[in-house]
């Protein structure tokens, strides 16, 4: 298992550096800039030039990249301009919260997509299977900032039994569980509706294939129970497709992060990035890439270790 971190990690620096020069130059081409940013309407020219001098924004963007690179592989994410703090203190601080939206939407996701996708799988072709295909199909089809709009309205406006965003009440200094529970619903429960739609089809998928392999009908003939049949034997086969998701779906899921947070107001990283996006804060948004960079690499390791789990048959030599 270690050399196989060890090779992943190899095979993965190439990668993340060629992100980290992409995302780089793809940054700081963008027409405005920091200084532009927080001047606003009383940006002239020489105090633009003044600012850029100062942040060094004014050196050929190789050497800015370079001098950036050398301090992150110290550890050293840079100052956010506008926020007049260190880049890592911020991400510190924001980043707990994406983890707990993201982990506690991967957790329901998967439970219901599988629960969804074995009844479907072993009911197939029932006018049950067909109503839920079409559940799940219109929840798939759905824009996340329009779905999050919606649960917003029901819920929050027109029923009153979730607060409409935030983590906290505004005048609760020192808020408890319950109230960080509740707070902890809808952005949850939008990324849910959005994901368990597509992992619920492949679950559906894969079960139906292995349903039909010579394996199922020999456990049949054995006497095998219908429930261990499905769990131990069909399930953990048809398993593999939902791992490679696992591991997959983390870019997809803190990119909708960034939607989802900025409809809800919820402060984690993707709220922090839109809002250093439209500041051209750019030690802010790097930062940022290199974190999603860093867990998406994690989560793909973590896709290896779990199909050794499943598959017996896969060795890492």
């Amino acid at each position: 298992m270690t050399r196989l971190i060890l090779r992943r990690a190899a095979e993965a620096t190439p990668t993340l550096l060629l992100l980290t020069f992409l995302s780089f130059v793809l940054i700081h081409i963008v027409p405005g800039g920091p200084a532009t940013a927080m001047l606003g309407d009383q940006a002239t020219p020489e105090l633009v030039a003044q600012i850029n001098h100062a942040l060094g924004l004014d050196r050929p963007l190789g050497v800015q990249y370079l001098i950036w690179l050398g301090h992150l592989l110290r550890g050293d994410f840079g100052y956010a301009y506008t926020y007049h703090e260190t880049v890592l203190r911020l991400i510190t601080t924001n980043l707990p919260h994406t983890l707990m939206l993201v982990v506690t939407a991967i957790a329901i996701s998967h439970l219901i997509a599988i629960a969804v996708g074995i009844y479907q799988a072993t009911h197939r072709n029932s006018w049950v299977d067909h109503v839920l295909t079409g559940v799940v199909y219109f929840l798939y089809s759905m824009p996340s900032f329009w779905l999050g709009i919606i649960l917003v309205s029901i819920f929050a406006y027109k029923m009153g039994w979730l607060p409409a965003g935030g983590i906290t009440n505004p005048t609760d200094a020192h808020p408890g569980l319950e109230t960080l529970a509740v707070h902890l619903v809808l952005p949850p429960a939008t990324l849910v509706l959005l994901t368990v739609a597509g992992w619920s089809r492949y679950v559906r998928s894969s079960m139906i294939e292995a349903l039909v392999q010579d394996y199922i009908r020999t456990a049949e003939a054995k006497g095998v129970s219908r429930g261990r049949l499905l769990v131990r034997h069909a399930f953990k086969n048809a398993l593999l497709p939902l791992i490679t998701l696992v591991g997959l779906s983390l870019p997809f899921l803190f990119s909708g992060a960034v939607i989802i947070e900025t409809v809800f107001n919820y402060p984690g990283m993707g709220l922090l990035f839109w809002d250093a996006a439209g500041s051209r804060d750019y030690p802010v948004l790097l930062g940022i890439v290199v974190i999603v960079g860093v867990l998406t690499v994690l989560g793909n390791l973590l896709a290896d270790v779990l199909y050794g789990w499943a598959d017996p048959r896969i060795k890492y030599d």
